[in-house]
């Protein structure tokens, strides 16, 4: 039985967008693969790790008639990359395999049984379902992915905190040294909801989401967060836990402030970090009336200091920080102007972007 054929391009673009989470070692070695389902001319492509289960629906050519099976999923990449964006491609099944034919060349694959893969159980309790432009949910989750804690002990901070609570949605993120809060007004109200999204979830959601005009449906339950787009469906589990609450960490009325462009502060820091040390990034920010100073010095006696010219009459403050933690919000932002407010050298500072208040950036100062 044919059981697809199509072009290369095609084939290999459906598989890539479910096989994302599939990791290459498994303790169940099925999870390796992806599931195919053919139901008359209709073909699901399912992939999981038995907390993500991503899906996709695709019409491709092929015989009639129903069919399911499992497969390698990297190993059927790995060979369709090597083959031409035009080529047509086939799926046959005969006797428990799978053969992928292109061209001159011929694959034979093992399969596993389709009723032994392991599919995520949906929650039966999801709550209403709403939906975003698919550019403002890529958008909010680049402007906070970066402040994820990465295998912190506290694994709630592991992730992104979704609040959607009436026509607002915030998404959340800090590692416990700073934090990013970014947010976006929707089309309907809905009911207050709030999850924290794991953050391989997250990682793959950026990797899934475009900047196309389609809009993307979310609904949340206890346990799990479901997302559907472009043909795709995306089920996850949760992250269980409390998240810290974020509008005691954000500062409110910073007496000096500071409004600069943010590609000339970005390219002072990124020169500036070039002599810091592998171990202790740190950078000391000197500001005074007219003009703020960067500086930073690493073990072998070496220094550096960069100067900028600013608008600014406050208090003369002097204070460190971990650069990386400044150049990820820069790098991660497009806007030409960026406000930075401080109260003193050890109080954490804000940066924001001058008449928006829906992105927040917090980032604590360190002892240099």
């Amino acid at each position: 039985m044919i059981v697809l054929k199509a072009t290369q391009d095609k084939v290999l673009s459906v598989l890539q967008s479910v096989a994302g989470i599939v990791e290459r070692r498994h303790t169940l070695p099925i999870l390796a693969n992806v599931l195919i389902r053919k139901t008359g001319s209709a073909l699901q492509f399912t992939t999981s790790d038995l907390e993500i289960q991503i899906r996709t629906t695709v019409d491709f050519d092929g015989d009639a008639g129903n069919f399911t099976t499992t497969v390698g999923a990297r190993k059927l990449i790995d060979i369709l990359r090597t083959m031409p964006a035009d080529q047509t491609v086939s799926l046959e099944s005969a006797q428990a395999k799978l053969i992928l034919k292109g061209g001159k060349s011929k694959f034979t694959l093992q399969t596993l049984p389709a009723e032994d893969f392991p599919l995520v159980q949906e929650s039966a309790s999801f709550g209403p379902s709403f939906s975003v432009p698919q550019k403002t949910l890529k958008d909010l989750l680049s402007q906070v992915s970066f402040a994820m804690a990465v295998h912190d002990i506290r694994y709630y901070l592991n992730g992104i905190l979704f609040v959607a609570e009436g026509k607002q949605l915030s998404l959340v993120a800090t590692d416990g040294h700073r934090l990013a809060f970014a947010s976006a007004t929707l089309d309907v109200e809905v009911p207050r909801q709030e999850v924290i999204l794991p953050r391989k979830t997250v990682l793959e959601m950026q990797r899934l989401l475009s900047d196309a005009d389609g809009a993307i449906e979310m609904q949340f339950a206890n346990n799990q967060a479901k997302f559907s787009f472009e043909g795709m469906e995306f089920v996850t589990k949760l992250v269980e836990g409390k998240f810290p609450d974020y509008n005691r960490v954000i500062p409110k009325n910073h007496k000096n402030g500071i409004t600069l462009g943010r590609q000339a502060l970005l390219a002072s820091l990124q020169r500036t970090a070039i002599l810091t040390s592998d171990k202790f990034k740190g950078v000391r920010l000197n500001i005074d009336p007219g003009t703020l100073r960067v500086a930073s010095n690493n073990a072998e006696q070496e220094e550096a200091v960069d100067e900028l010219d600013i608008d600014y009459n406050g208090d003369s403050i002097e204070i460190g920080f971990n650069v990386t933690y400044l150049i990820d919000a820069l790098a991660n932002m497009d806007q030409d102007m960026v406000k930075v407010e401080l109260s003193d050298s050890n109080s954490s500072a804000l940066i924001t972007i001058p008449e928006n208040a829906n992105f927040k950036y917090v980032v604590m100062p360190m002892r240099i």
